[in-house]
């Protein structure tokens, strides 16, 4: 059988529901492999129609517990559901850290949930680079709505704005003040915030100083087209307040599609994407530049300045 055919075989199998095609499919996504164009090529007429939802938020404020309440509450609206939980990468293999997921093992036989950890490989933003390009794969597949959880890593996490529709952020009482929690980024990327574990002592402190944050930062805005983020409360754990969150996810959504923000949002990931791959690929033809170390030789020797070598590096690529 020849790449191509293999490449087509796999999609379409994956495009029929097959996990086993789903899995392998992930894996040549998150490994880089020579074959990611056809891949995408052959995946992209059946793209484009899934919710993305990123989760995002401190670790231990339960953002795993939350996903695993999402997809029991799409499940119950007969929706298919794709997870991509990206974990941390350890130093020595390079995989997933938490890749058993045990707080989703009860949706493991269920053939309309698909979970995948993926590692981040250390790459910074909370997110793996594969993770768009899985994304496509999870849609091919059938997912109408695929939930993104990124790495818990504080504010590096506004990345995962670029992939999805609607970024969640989590907080909850206790893990520290909530005003450092979504200061630098975080606070102008959160479309819904929900603050977990709402049971314990200072949930009010916690969704006071949100409120007060997203006042001082004038997203209440002056006209009806500002979205503004609501604050919801919920036990993930138990399920208690897991429908106000959906309620909220669906009502973005809406807002989205009505001011043409959704189109807008799929836009600018869908640049942001082709961007990452031609830099990738520039910088792979780069490497095989005789020019490029001839001007390091002169840079560091001072007989030229980088942007001057800059310059003509990439007019010798034109």
């Amino acid at each position: 059988m020849t790449v191509g055919n293999d490449v087509a075989r796999l999609v379409a199998e994956a495009r029929d529901g097959q996990a086993r095609a789903v899995a392998r499919l992930v894996s040549l996504v998150e490994d880089g492999d020579e074959r990611l164009g056809q891949i995408a090529a052959a995946l992209t007429p059946c793209t484009g129609q899934a919710v993305v939802i990123g989760l995002t938020g401190a670790p231990g404020v339960g953002k795993s517990t939350l996903t695993n309440a999402l997809v029991r509450a799409y499940r119950a609206q007969g929706r298919r559901v794709g997870v991509l939980a990206v974990d941390p990468s350890s130093p020595f293999t390079g995989g997933a850290i938490l890749g058993d997921r045990v707080r989703m093992q009860e949706h493991a036989t269920d053939p309309g949930v698909y979970i995948r950890s993926m590692s981040s490989r250390g790459n910074l933003g909370g997110l793996a680079a594969a993770t768009p390009q899985a994304v496509r794969v999870l849609e091919a597949a059938g997912c109408e709505v695929v939930l993104v959880e990124t790495v818990g890593v504080g504010q590096a996490e506004v990345e995962v704005a670029s992939l999805a529709d609607t970024t969640v952020v989590l907080l909850a009482p206790g893990m520290g003040d909530a005003i450092q929690a979504v200061k630098a980024g975080i606070l102008e990327v959160a479309d819904v915030f929900v603050v977990n574990k709402a049971d314990r002592d200072g949930v009010d402190a916690t969704v006071r100083d949100i409120k007060g944050m997203l006042t001082l930062a004038d997203r209440s805005g002056a006209d009806a087209e500002t979205w503004r983020p609501p604050v919801v409360r919920a036990v993930a754990e138990r399920g208690d307040g897991v429908e106000d969150v959906v309620a909220a996810l669906a009502k973005h959504h809406d807002h989205l599609v009505a001011h043409g923000e959704l189109t807008a949002r799929r836009e600018r990931r869908a640049a942001a994407e082709v961007e990452h791959i031609a830099v990738g690929l520039l910088r792979s033809r780069l490497g095989t530049v005789k020019v490029l170390q001839e001007l390091a030789a002169d840079v560091a020797a001072g007989r030229t300045d980088p942007y001057t070598a800059a310059h003509t590096l990439v007019g010798s690529m034109a």
